[in-house]
């Protein structure tokens, strides 16, 4: 809440007509109102701010140079002129520099020129931007400007600012206020205009109008909401995952679709090899077996076929496995240099590397797909189908396959030529004839809370939805391993060839998506969109930000994410468990369910408040309520008491009802019925403690602030649990401030009440016993059905 909330600026009129008619007193409790309102703002801004710069240092990426012959990672700001820099797919590039090198390297550099396609950059010396973000390949480039000296320092862009966007109860709550505030506002005008016309005591009249509007105001919604908002970050991340802005917390209440990745996801991203499998020879290894000669050479490929630096948990179980058996041999080459590579395309899943060896000959290596490897190797329809077969023989048992592919001797092109040693070389795999050698067999465990979590998911009526690189056979046998409804599983070549209708009927029975590229996953968010689901989507590469930014909540990998990945998710699991997700789910509706029935209690206690405003309007009477008393239940009390609904734990049955529905409005049919009848008791009440019969001015302003008091503490039991401790403090609160007014007359004075006799104190228990009762009696009672 900042200077300019309508409710601060009617608090600072309110003091400044005080201070003109000489209450300083009066003036000077306002303004300790609005400076401590604004005050905690400022903190709460200051630790939202801390909060979202360290996350922008976290997810920062730290730049890899080559100094002095040795490469270090460091703090960005450490980067220095001269240094050599490392460009890796993900990374978002430091400095501006020149390349010197560069394999497959493709930029986007969006964030500086509004270019989305990204621009391939081949040529040394050519420039390299700071800001942009390498989304394909690797190089080396010579850093040329560093800081604000760049061409990103220069237009003074920082990639670490973030502005939280409105969630969609805030934009509800800013309308409710707006168009109450035009209500106010005319009410207000009408009653100084009365009251001054008809007494001629102006500022009297002016600050009736303005208590009017304090009082119409639901100047205690934004707070209640700020407040629900912020705890429920704080409560996500003790389960481990981190909210980058409030609207994470609202949305996921309302996810209808969680959609996955399955590496590192559904499984533990601890990739290992369990099988080997020659080709033609149909010879098998096992893991635990001595790697014996026929399979030498299968691993020796597997290996040439991979980066020798590997940050894939498949190259890196290759890695593994080479050094674990052909450690020291003539089979491992580290000494060979590369001469080209040739990285996966949509069209060709398939990894190459063409290396010189020794003796100055050209070995070629490949691995991929064994449908792209057949492809590459122009198997004819019986050969290529052999080798299908076997490897979805492997896959059926929840393997990751692959197969691997050699270059025949000489690595000579289509017309059987060998290159020469200045040869120039092919532009992609296919311009090389290949042979198969054999298939590698990995497999990922699938984590052990994942079958419990997708249950708990489908009985909250969210669906699941695997999205995965591996093949269908192989996506189809972990599916049924997590639990995921049986059904069709739809292959990214096929996805690409249906039309948009043909997919939004698709989608609705598909939950296992295979063989789908990083790019594919926007276009089935977006399917699943136009098909009426709020979609969660999962990610941790440099392809996949798109997606999660069109994703309803996108929802980042802490530990293997990228940074890019991290930069356009709402949430981010640090632990990198489908588990923490639905956890988060479960916690959202929480979070949603406990907000509903809060907004419900502060809109049944706004009710006395907006009627006693109006009195002066109706009757000619004085002000029953003055401004204080009015900034003190709305901004103070009547928020301190609905912390007590965001602590209750959640329903028995909360994750077993359906998704609420996004378009829903702030105020459902259950919340108004609820909140006008228990409203409406508290209004009678206060109306008849403010016109009890010989009784003064001060003695019923007592009588009905010290109503709302208790009564305001008593319905947050009424709507709250009772068989919950926590409930308790609710009434907890009103009772302990309305006893502490009772000690202490110097407060009664300071807030212009007089002090309660004996028998007004009966009143005003008994009045507030029956409003209570009649309350318990009218409304329907909350503890029965947790959901609002």
């Amino acid at each position: 809440m900042s200077w300019l909330e309508p409710s601060n600026l009617l608090l600072l009129a309110c003091a400044l007509i005080y201070a003109l008619i000489g209450e300083w007193v009066d003036a000077g409790i306002l303004l300790v109102f609005v400076l401590g309102i604004s005050l905690l703002d400022a903190v709460q801004q200051q630790r939202s701010s801390r909060a979202l710069a360290e996350l922008a240092r976290l997810s920062a990426p730290r730049a890899r140079v080559l100094r002095a012959g040795k490469i270090l990672e460091l703090p960005v700001e450490q980067v220095r002129l001269g240094d050599r820099l490392r460009l890796e797919e993900g990374d978002r590039v430091a400095a501006d520099a020149e390349l010197t090198e560069g394999v497959g390297l493709w930029l986007d550099e969006s964030l500086l020129t509004g270019e989305s396609l990204p621009v391939a950059r081949s040529s040394a010396g050519e420039r390299i931007l700071a800001g942009s973000l390498v989304a394909g390949g690797r190089g080396w480039a010579a850093v040329t400007a560093v800081a604000d000296a760049t061409e990103l320092g220069r237009l003074g862009s920082s990639l670490a600012t973030v502005q939280p966007p409105p969630t969609r109860l805030q934009r509800q709550t800013r309308r409710l206020t707006g168009r109450l505030t035009v209500l106010a506002l005319a009410l207000c005008a009408a009653l100084a205009l009365i009251q001054g016309g008809q007494g001629g005591n102006w500022p009297q009249a002016l600050l009736a109008a303005l208590a009017l509007a304090l009082a119409v105001l639901p100047n205690e919604i934004p707070v209640v909401l700020a407040l629900f908002l912020a705890l429920g970050a704080l409560r996500l991340a003790r389960i481990g995952v981190l909210a980058r802005w409030p609207a994470a917390v609202e949305s996921l209440g309302s996810a209808t679709v969680l959609a996955v990745d399955k590496t590192g996801t559904l499984t533990e991203n601890r990739m290992g090899v369990q099988q080997l499998l020659t080709w033609p020879s149909l010879e098998g290894w096992s893991a635990g077996e001595t790697l014996e000669e026929p399979f030498h050479a299968l691993v020796e490929l597997a290996v040439l076929s991979s980066r020798g630096d590997p940050v894939d948990a498949m190259e890196l179980a290759i890695q593994r496995l080479a050094a674990d058996h052909l450690g020291g041999t003539e089979h491992l080459h580290p000494d060979w240099p590369l001469e080209r590579e040739y990285p996966l395309q949509s069209d060709l899943l398939v990894f190459s590397r063409l290396w010189r060896d020794g003796e100055g000959g050209l070995q070629l290596a490949a691995k991929g797909a064994p449908e792209a490897i057949a492809d590459l190797c122009h198997l004819d329809g019986g050969q290529s189908s052999a080798l299908l077969a076997a490897a979805d023989a492997l896959a059926a048992r929840g393997l990751r396959v692959l197969a691997v592919a050699r270059g025949l001797d000489g690595a000579p092109v289509h017309d059987g030529q060998p290159f020469a040693s200045s040869g120039a070389l092919p532009d992609d795999a296919h311009g090389y004839l290949f042979e198969p050698v054999g298939f590698l067999a990995l497999a990922d465990p699938l984590r052990s809370d994942v079958p419990a979590a997708i249950a708990t998911a489908r009985s909250a009526g969210v669906r699941v939805v695997m999205i995965t690189g591996d093949s269908p056979v192989t996506a189809r046998s972990i599916a049924d391993q997590a639990g995921l409804p049986p059904g069709p599983v739809l292959s990214g070549q096929e996805l690409e060839a249906l039309s948009p209708q043909a997919l939004a009927a698709s989608i609705r029975e598909v939950s296992v998506f295979a063989r789908v590229m990083p790019q594919q996953k926007l276009q089935l968010v977006r399917a699943l969109q136009a098909a009426g689901e709020v979609v969660a989507m999962t990610g941790d590469g440099v392809n996949d930000a798109p997606a999660l930014k069109a994703a309803d909540i996108g929802v980042a990998m802490g530990k293997r994410g990228t940074a890019v990945a991290r930069e356009s998710a709402d949430l981010v699991l640090l632990g990198d468990a489908f588990s923490d997700l639905v956890g988060a789910l479960e916690l959202g509706r929480r979070v949603d369910a406990n907000l509903h029935r809060a907004l419900g209690y502060t809109l049944a206690i706004h009710l006395p408040i907006a009627a006693l405003g109006l009195v002066p309007l109706l009757s000619g009477q004085p002000l029953i309520l003055l401004p204080m008393h009015i900034a003190l239940l709305h901004l103070v009390i009547d928020p301190a008491c609905t912390v007590v609904f965001e602590a209750l734990p959640p329903a028995p049955g909360l994750m077993r009802q359906p998704p609420r529905p996004p378009e829903a409005p702030l105020f459902g049919p259950k919340i108004w019925r609820q909140a006008l009848s228990q409203g409406t008791v508290l209004v009678v009440a206060a109306l008849v403690l403010a016109f009890w019969p010989d009784t003064d001015a001060e003695s019923r302003r007592s009588l009905v602030f010290s109503l709302l008091l208790l009564a305001g503490g008593g319905l947050v039991w009424l709507n709250g649990d009772p068989r919950e401790a926590i409930t308790a403090v609710g009434p907890g609160i009103g009772l302990g401030l309305w006893l502490l007014l009772l000690a202490l007359p110097s407060l009664q004075q300071l807030l212009n009440l007089a002090p309660l006799l004996p028998a007004q104190i009966l009143i005003l228990l008994a009045a507030t016993a029956i409003a209570l009762l009649l309350a318990w009696q009218l409304a329907p009672h909350p503890a029965a059905e947790r959901s609002p």
